[in-house]
């Protein structure tokens, strides 16, 4: 069984780093992907993979395992890279990111990867996945957990919202989802596109205990995972809405919409890797 909760963080920064480095490489060389959406989430995957999930690498279906869906499958490059750092795949393999029979396609798939615990990237769906998950592991009496990660813009599909009601109404206290609320999506301002705003207060309408935290500031971010872990299995679900910035760590990406699917040429991976470090 692997949780890393001894990472002080430090550690989980150098991780972190690493994954960024990771995330700039695989776009880079595939020459398409999405990097910063990858890097504004980044510190959330590090810290659920090296500060709080139970997972084994060795044993992938190990059933109790945590379960993670990443809802915002666009960000697959995230996913990749923490899943090499945590010893799901070699790190030589990312240089087949979104390469022809890759076991990385641009979504995560389920059944070429282990770790990937359902295929994802038609955005508003993971969390009904997550939801279907909790509730079975309740149904087993498992003490697992189950986490979706979901990006901002993809709050405006209605299905996240069929799913929050139903979380709510079941008592999925097992479930916990993390919105990486950068602000930006494909056509700009998530606020300007449709606004999301009072975003929290709506989630809070719908039943979920809200938390609101810094989502590039470890301590915070473990925090609000540690505490959704104490909820009662059969209680409310946990919405951590984690503030983080859009292309983190990469200077000129952050803030930018334009980098939200356009890869770096090799001049400007350069440039970005000389800063990742």
């Amino acid at each position: 069984m692997t949780t890393a909760l001894t990472l002080s963080p430090a550690e989980l920064t150098a991780t972190a780093t690493r994954i960024r480095r990771h995330i700039i490489t695989a776009v880079r060389d595939a020459k398409s992907g999405h990097p910063g959406s990858s890097l504004s989430c980044t510190d959330l995957l590090t810290a659920l993979y090296f500060g709080h999930m139970r997972h084994d690498p060795q044993n992938p279906r190990w059933d109790g395992r945590d379960r993670f869906v990443m809802s915002k499958g666009h960000a697959s490059p995230g996913l990749y890279g923490t899943l090499a750092e945590a010893g799901y795949l070699g790190v030589s393999e990312l240089t087949t990111f979104r390469a022809l029979n890759s076991r990385l396609q641009g979504h995560p798939d389920m059944h070429k990867l282990p770790g990937v615990e359902t295929s994802t990237g038609s955005l508003g769906h993971g969390l009904s996945y997550a939801l279907g998950m909790a509730l079975a592991l309740r149904l087993d009496a498992s003490e697992s957990r189950v986490y979706a990660l979901l990006g901002d813009g993809e709050c405006q599909e209605g299905q996240v919202w069929e799913a929050a009601m139903a979380a709510s109404h079941h008592k999925a206290g097992n479930l916990t989802a993390i919105v990486d609320r950068n602000g930006l999506q494909i056509d700009g301002p998530t606020e300007q596109v449709m606004g999301l705003e009072p975003f929290a207060d709506k989630w809070r309408a719908f039943g979920w205990r809200v938390v609101e935290i810094d989502g590039h500031d470890f301590p915070q971010i473990l925090e609000a995972l540690a505490e959704s872990r104490l909820q009662p299995v059969t209680g409310q679900p946990t919405l951590i809405l984690a503030k983080t910035v859009k292309g983190k760590g990469v200077s000129f990406m952050e803030n930018q919409v334009k980098w939200h699917g356009t890869a770096p040429n090799a001049e400007q991976a350069e440039a970005a890797l000389k800063e990742l470090v």
